[in-house]
């Protein structure tokens, strides 16, 4: 294996990214009532990770369509607004 092989690595290239995921996980676990502190977590159930990090990914690809919506003008529908 090539020590250049990123294959399951979670690693974030941008140390600004890094500060900024982290931000956005303690503000989604917060908002969704899951007690997720800083340091060790290893009292949280598996699945309450994983509504986080699930949670996190759908907040971001809500995000992401509003803006690819917002930039094609189709804010109105797909059809450019004239439904």
């Amino acid at each position: 294996m090539s020590s250049n092989n990123n294959s399951g690595s979670n690693k974030t290239n941008i140390p600004e990214a890094k500060e900024a995921m982290n931000r956005f996980k303690y503000e989604v676990a917060n908002e969704i009532g899951v007690p997720l502190k800083q340091g060790y977590n290893g009292d949280l159930t598996s699945a309450q990770n994983g509504y986080v990090g699930g949670y996190m990914v759908k907040k971001m690809i809500e995000a992401q369509e509003k803006l690819m919506a917002d930039k094609s003008g189709m804010g109105q529908g797909f059809n450019g607004g004239s439904n």
